[in-house]
């Protein structure tokens, strides 16, 4: 971070215990009382702040103000400790309809089939192109496209909740399938694990689905949608549902990303440690993979943005409804 750093939809602070408060429009950070760096708010979407610290209340303001989210990540690897979303939608006819929708089974499914579908059309795709690029793997990336395909082909006549998330599991396990031979054995990635990631694979997977959450639950807020009531996954108690549904349709951008940063060499083995069974990506590490994060999140933004303005207008229109 510097004083130069142009601004950017994200702002990432990753210091130890550092002090944030705000000065003519910049976000100010200081470490053991002395300024280290003044970073724009212009132009920036959000904050995120990686370790411990402590925010002004004049930034808290300014940040509302603006309209800057403020994701505070906490504890060795990085979980989602605080959210600040800014201000409310003034339109509260879009939560009474999203309520009404959620209340109707046949919606609710073809809402949820709506996610899916662009789920595993994204993890086809990436498989699509794995296969391309790793013509050594061509087995294990045709045998998923073809179990991924007969899903597709089978998901428009899928008219039951469950039968329709098991579609979605039995997708994903084929993609992970072949996802999984993209690494070397050197990183000990042999499928999903979480809570806490125990391989440097899943430790980037879990980072950026993380912070993709993170941009669901705003871009819901910020249309005027309640977070937590979702169409695919149910309503639980604390669990941001409808975040949940929309990071669904994002996965496939992270785990190109995740796979690209290995291929390249951009994270190596040596960026990680083990911490009581937990695998935590080092400092260095982190500050490339945010760099890369903020690539592809430019795009997923957009794209999140486009979902939930669509499902808003639906919203309002069941709002307008007779009971």
């Amino acid at each position: 971070m510097s004083d130069d750093e142009a601004a950017m939809p994200a702002i990432y602070i990753d210091r130890k215990e550092p002090h944030l408060d705000v000065d003519h429009g910049a976000l100010v950070v200081r470490l053991d009382g002395e300024r280290v760096a003044g970073l724009p708010l212009a132009g920036a979407d959000r904050v995120v702040l990686r370790r411990a610290g402590t925010v002004s209340v004049r930034l808290l303001a300014e940040l509302g103000e603006r309209g800057i989210g403020l994701f505070v990540l906490g504890g060795r690897t990085g979980a989602p400790r605080a959210h600040l979303l800014g201000c409310p939608h003034g339109d509260a006819s879009v939560r009474f309809g999203q309520m009404r929708l959620a209340a109707r089974s046949q919606r609710v499914v073809d809402l949820a089939r709506h996610a899916v579908h662009a789920k595993v059309t994204g993890h086809r795709r990436l498989i699509a192109l794995a296969m391309q690029q790793r013509p050594d793997l061509r087995k294990p990336m045709f045998d998923a496209l073809a179990e991924i395909d007969g899903i597709l082909a089978r998901l428009p006549a899928v008219t039951a909740l469950e039968a329709l998330r098991g579609s979605e599991g039995a997708a994903a396990a084929s993609f992970f399938r072949a996802y999984m031979t993209l690494f070397p054995d050197s990183l000990g990635f042999i499928g999903r694990n979480r809570r806490p990631p125990r391989d440097p694979v899943n430790a980037c997977l879990s980072l950026g689905y993380t912070l993709l959450h993170g941009e669901a639950v705003r871009a819901a807020w910020t249309a005027g949608l309640d977070p937590q009531i979702g169409f695919l996954h149910a309503l639980l108690a604390g669990r941001e549902s409808l975040g949940c549904d929309l990071v669904e349709m994002c996965r496939p951008a992270v785990d190109e990303l995740v796979w690209s940063l290995f291929r390249d060499r951009t994270l190596r083995g040596d960026h990680f440690r083990m911490v009581e069974g937990a695998c935590l990506l080092g400092k260095t590490g982190r500050a490339a993979y945010y760099e890369a994060f903020e690539a592809i999140a430019v795009r997923e933004r957009r794209r999140l943005r486009h979902v939930t303005a669509g499902l808003a207008r639906l919203a309002r229109s069941a709002a307008g409804d007779g009971p």
